[in-house]
């Protein structure tokens, strides 16, 4: 799917939040500056948890709590991390049942936190703002994925 503004970004990530629910593991990929971070804004505007979202990239993980009800959002950037150590460090697996979980760097570390996962991976259009987003669900809970949500 081609984005072709940041805001369109956020927009895809609030229609995402509507599918998702407590336990979803999601496993961003892509350049800096592809827009996962912007993406993750998106989701968490649909899931409506307590902001600001920005990139954990140096405190590795943010809990941002439901301001309604529904399931917290767990934000993680692994871009600094150095390997499946680390990654246990941060106990993810401890919160997953009861969190919408987002790993921005996450591809080839966290896979094995849960067998259900969608992967995200974000291109950026040399020279242009447009982004290519593709989807790729992995275990039961993504086997119908559909390239792009649908609104409620």
């Amino acid at each position: 799917m081609r984005l072709a503004t940041a805001e369109d970004m956020r927009a895809y990530g609030a229609r995402l939040a509507g599918v998702l629910r407590a336990g979803d593991l999601l496993v961003l990929s892509g350049a800096l500056g592809a827009g996962k971070t912007t993406l993750v804004q998106g989701i968490a505007e649909g899931l409506k948890v307590r902001g600001p979202i920005t990139s954990p990239t140096f405190v590795i993980a943010r809990v941002h709590p439901s301001l309604r009800q529904g399931p917290p959002l767990v934000h993680v950037d692994a871009y600094r991390l150095g390997g499946d150590l680390e990654v246990d460090d941060l106990d993810l697996d401890a919160s997953l049942e009861d969190s919408v979980t987002v790993v921005e760097w996450g591809e080839g570390l966290v896979e094995g936190l849960a067998e259900d996962r969608l992967e995200i991976h974000i291109d950026r259009e040399a020279g242009e703002e447009a982004r290519l987003v593709t989807l790729r669900g992995v275990g039961p809970r993504w086997a119908d994925t559909p390239s792009e949500p649908v609104e409620d």
